[in-house]
């Protein structure tokens, strides 16, 4: 399949499926944490609002929640299919720690979803919120173990191999490896982010087209609110990681700023813009800030990073790929902190509501989020290469004995699938967007307890465009 080879193919497949599954959860994780927030304010205060936004986003959480699902199934299978080797190598380690998910996160999500999306009058408050915020929990969890098992094959430790096998000796270092705090804060500050992002561009929207209830201005006011406090907090998360990262592995830090040689005592410069050449083995076209590299990445003034040059050809990462995909990161998060603060000089202004251009802004940065994540995680993964456990098991050895037909038309399969299955949901999606929030004429019954209403909340035919114009009816 157009000259490329089955490792090319394997490789491109994993990443296609991954980029595809990646979004959902990031979305779950946030929608479900908003929805607690939601839940709790409309149990404290009593207003209409949250408890309107409440039954809005989580329609769309529940749709978004099975396509999760259902991506994150072909994934796992691929560990089987295209890379056995991996998984008769590391599979003692990766094989518990993805049940540990299974055994934690996903039993505490089955056991609490249904009461969360179909029990609004079926029982009591305190139980509805209990279940949301275990739901909310269960997201969390579910990160957890999956990137505990994702950052040992960055940082590997806590094992021996014995028999060509890697074998567990020490779960918690296995679990709490050197990456995995900054991996797990930063993955989940993403998810909270990308999320917000996509509330308020759903606000603007609105907002745009003349609507401004007080459902979506409440949900444009949160969503900025959380902008402009977290997106700082993203960055100095994403610093600590790059320090991280040039503690255990240098040659993904050296590609990521293509930086090929250290030369005389000077500080090293930051690369601002360029492109990284493997084969020439330089930066054509930089455009260098002097010393800057050095206080960014060491903290100091004449700092030094490792050099591509410094490791063989055979172990550098490409460069030209993850040096591109993290100024797409970082300069999407700058954007986010833009945002935020001019969010913040409008509310001063008293003219948060009236700015269309703001307005129209914060519409184009909805996805902003999602692609951070994307870019975020090719940068970790591309820059992982050439290995599949960093230091232990290459790729190309991870990969299971498969020729490239068989790889290509798979592939060729999984892009007409996952367009179509996934094209529609996203859609769908759309579609409960344009509705917006309505008003709800039911409610928790008075004394508190399971009202009468055994009509769920239906998140699949919550988009008809009967809707479009009417609010919805009290037992939905």
């Amino acid at each position: 399949m157009l000259g490329l080879t089955a490792l090319e193919l394997a490789r491109i497949q994993f990443g296609f499926t991954i980029s595809f599954h990646i979004i959902f959860p990031a979305i779950t994780i946030g929608l479900a944490s908003y929805l607690t927030v939601l839940e709790a304010c409309w149990l404290r205060t009593q207003r209409t609002v949250y408890r309107d936004l409440y039954h809005f986003w989580s329609k769309i959480f529940a749709v978004n929640f099975g396509m999760g699902v259902v991506s994150g199934l072909v994934m796992a299978y691929q560990f089987g299919t295209n890379w056995s080797y991996f998984s008769d190598f590391a599979g003692s380690i990766t094989g518990p720690l993805l049940a540990y998910e299974v055994l934690t996160a996903f039993f505490l999500e089955a056991g609490f979803l249904g009461v969360m999306l179909f029990g609004w009058k079926r029982v009591g408050p305190g139980l509805h919120f209990l279940s949301t915020a275990m739901v909310a929990l269960g997201t969390l969890i579910s990160a957890t173990w999956i990137l505990a098992s994702n950052s040992w094959m960055q940082t590997p430790q806590g094992f021996a191999i014995i028999d060509g096998r890697v074998v567990p000796t020490d779960w918690l270092k296995v679990i709490f490896n050197p990456s995995f705090p900054y991996r797990l804060a930063h993955m989940s500050v993403a998810a909270f982010l990308a999320t917000a992002l996509l509330v308020g561009a759903s606000a603007a929207w609105h907002l745009l087209r003349g609507n401004q209830t007080p459902a979506i201005r409440k949900m444009f006011s949160m969503s900025l609110w959380m902008l402009l406090f977290v997106a700082p907090v993203q960055a100095v998360i994403g610093d600590l990681h790059g320090l991280n990262t040039l503690e255990h592995q240098p040659a993904k830090l050296a590609a990521i700023e293509g930086h090929w040689e250290n030369t005389g005592e000077k500080g090293t410069p930051l690369t601002a813009f360029g492109w990284p050449d493997m084969e020439r083995e330089e930066t054509r076209f930089a455009v260098e800030i002097p010393r800057l590299g050095s206080l960014i990445l060491t903290h100091s003034w004449d700092g030094k990073i490792p050099a591509l040059k410094e490791f063989a050809p055979k172990d550098r990462p490409n460069s030209t790929i993850v040096f591109w995909s993290f100024r797409i990161m970082v300069g999407l998060g700058m954007l986010m902190i833009l945002l935020g603060l001019w969010s913040l000089w409008l509310r001063w202004r008293g003219k948060l509501w009236e700015s269309r251009s703001f307005q129209r802004f914060t519409l184009c940065m909805g996805p902003a989020g999602l692609v951070a994540i994307l870019a975020g995680w090719f940068t970790t993964e591309i820059g992982r290469q050439p290995w599949t456990v960093y230091g232990l098991l290459r790729t190309a050895d991870a990969v299971s004995a498969h020729g490239a037909l068989q790889l290509g038309v798979t592939l060729s399969i999984f892009l007409v699938v996952y367009f179509a299955v996934f094209g529609t949901g996203i859609g769908y999606l759309m579609r409960l967007v344009r509705v917006g929030p309505e008003s709800h004429e039911g409610d928790y019954p008075e004394d508190g307890g399971p009202g009468q209403d055994r009509t769920p909340m239906r998140p699949l035919s919550a988009a008809t465009e009967s809707h479009a114009n009417q609010p919805e009816p009290a037992r939905s």
